[in-house]
């Protein structure tokens, strides 16, 4: 059993409130869980307007397949304009 853990930091320039940022992740959230059936959480930066990281976790049989998860994931996070993504890291158990 492959365990696979993608952290993403990402930047969101329009935020101008903390609600307006919560709508943006909650979006991005959402649309993540629904497509891919992974797990998604908020871990740092929830205090912050513009700053966020989130961490999604997959569990697999093979490696591959959670690395074409993953990079789905990033591709629907990277199609999202108003986002941008500062870094990300892919740590396998």
């Amino acid at each position: 059993m492959i365990i696979g853990i993608l952290n993403i930091e990402l930047f969101i320039p329009g935020s101008n409130s903390l609600k307006t940022k919560r709508q943006a992740i909650r979006s991005i959230k959402d649309r993540i869980r629904n497509r891919f059936n992974v797990s998604v959480s908020e871990i740092n930066n929830t205090d912050k307007w513009q700053r966020s990281s989130l961490c999604v976790a997959a569990v697999s049989n093979e490696r591959k397949h959670v690395e074409n998860i993953f990079s789905k994931v990033m591709d629907c996070i990277y199609n999202k304009h108003s986002i941008e993504v500062i870094n990300t890291t892919i740590t396998f158990l």
